[in-house]
């Protein structure tokens, strides 16, 4: 369950980014990458901040 919340908020965090970016101004473009580069943080490290606040809120696996 855990996995696909966090999926659900990286993958609306990307989009939401990348609408700002072409409506907005830019630099929101560097939320984008941002986000993406948690993505490949985590994916080398198997440590992820979104796991770690969603436990702490109660969500199970």
């Amino acid at each position: 369950m855990k996995n696909r919340i966090i999926r659900a908020i990286a993958g609306s965090f990307i989009l939401i980014s990348v609408a700002l970016g072409l409506f907005v101004h830019p630099y929101w473009f560097g939320f984008t990458a941002f986000v993406g580069a948690n993505l490949l943080q985590s994916s080398l490290t198997k440590w992820c901040l979104m796991e770690d606040i969603l436990t702490k809120l109660g969500v199970k696996d």
